[in-house]
């Protein structure tokens, strides 16, 4: 299980596929098969079965899983794709900031 460079609630940019320039924020991530689950990206039609949850079932919209490595977090400062770098702060941990313009990620 490899470190990743996006953790669920991270706002995120979409650089390749359908869904191409699209942000949103991460729901998921499944470290195992490196895919995130992001908000309003890769869209799928899923029919469903009736439940309590729906109980007439049919056809239900919901988001599928992207390959981390079409994703990248977008800035906190200047907005926009950034690359992520891990430094130690000035606590002694090991935190993610944003390349581009140096800011620590929370």
């Amino acid at each position: 299980m490899a470190k990743l460079h996006i953790k669920k609630g991270d706002m995120v940019y979409v650089n390749a596929g359908n869904d191409k320039g699209k942000t949103g924020r991460v729901l998921s991530v499944d470290t195992e098969k490196s895919r995130a689950v992001v908000e309003g990206v890769n869209m799928v039609t899923k029919h469903t079965k009736p439940n309590s949850k729906n109980p007439q079932g049919g056809i239900v919209k919901q988001e599928a899983g992207v390959h981390i490595s079409n994703l990248q977090v977008v800035d906190p400062v200047k907005g926009g794709a950034t690359k992520i770098g891990r430094r130690l702060n000035d606590k002694g941990k090991l935190v993610r900031y944003a390349k581009k313009s140096g800011e620590e990620i929370k």
